[in-house]
């Protein structure tokens, strides 16, 4: 039989070559009431290990509060300079007179549809201000995140901001979410520990075969560091306004993590879940 390609994660977070590792992390946290009560029975209830923050939601004070009497949560800072909800806004912490490009006309952050145009007008140093902003605001709370990640947009969605939210994880001591390559490769080139295959979103998956396909991944996972982002999120009133088009992704996810069935598949296969803790400690050692 051969052996499967060489992990450099798994060698530097000392597992053996054919270990199969998963991150199952549930991005959003904080967006509105239905994530937060979701992620957080997710977590104590299911397969969720990780959970990322979007502190310029409205919601995003009580998310705070739940990682306080939580702290066995861990999560990361999900950097957020995109809004994908046509009703329901969220804007920069930063001041706004230092975060203009960032900014459509009404004053928010741009969707999802606007993307190419955000990326071709925002001003790298606003870009950094507001990410350091959103980063001290959970400090300045008390909180210790484990890693940073970006909010609908794959790895930073331009060369420099990546680059920038590099140096940003190695100056904060975090670790970081490389969505596929290269940029998984450079940071493994820089010996640190990363996901060492594609991030799967389940909002990328079909919608009518969501549940299955998840199952699947979990069933085909290779050796070595695989990530699975999920979006829970209770099938209420309130997420049905907010998400009229996609509520349903997110209690898919939901039914996911729960799911007993997925948890013997886990054990079935060996796979072994974490965190972005481990991660994060190798790279505060570098």
């Amino acid at each position: 039989m051969s052996q499967p390609p060489a992990s450099p994660t798994n060698s530097l977070l000392g597992y053996p070559n054919d270990t199969r590792l998963l991150i199952m992390n549930a991005d959003d946290f904080g967006m509105c009431h239905a994530i937060n009560a979701a992620i957080l029975r997710a977590f104590r209830e299911g397969l969720v290990t990780s959970t990322s923050l979007m502190t310029p939601c409205p919601w995003s004070l009580h998310a705070i509060t739940l990682l306080k009497e939580n702290p066995d949560l861990p999560f990361g800072v999900h950097l957020t300079v995109i809004c994908e909800t046509s009703n329901y806004g969220w804007g920069p912490l930063a001041p706004r007179e230092k975060a203009l490009s960032l900014l459509n006309e009404r004053g928010y952050f741009y969707n999802i549809e606007n993307i190419p145009r955000f990326l071709a007008q925002a001003r790298l140093e606003e870009v950094e201000t507001e990410f350091r902003a959103q980063i001290e605001t959970v400090l300045s709370a008390g909180l210790k995140p484990t890693h940073l990640d970006w909010h609908c947009l794959r790895n930073g969605g331009r060369e420099d901001i990546f680059d920038l939210t590099f140096e940003l994880a190695k100056e904060y001591r975090l670790a970081m979410r490389a969505y596929d390559s290269p940029y998984m490769e450079k940071l493994h080139g820089e010996g640190l520990p990363a996901d060492d295959y594609p991030l799967l979103d389940s909002y990328s998956l079909d919608k009518e075969r969501q549940l299955a396909q998840l199952m699947q991944r979990l069933r085909d996972l290779p050796a070595g560091l695989s990530e699975i982002a999920v979006h829970p999120g209770l099938s209420s009133e309130e997420l049905q306004t907010i998400e009229p088009d996609s509520w349903r992704v997110r209690q898919t996810d939901l039914e996911f993590t729960l799911s007993a069935q997925a948890r013997e598949i886990i054990r079935q296969e060996g796979i072994i879940l974490l965190s972005y803790k481990p991660l994060q400690e190798v790279w505060q050692n570098r």
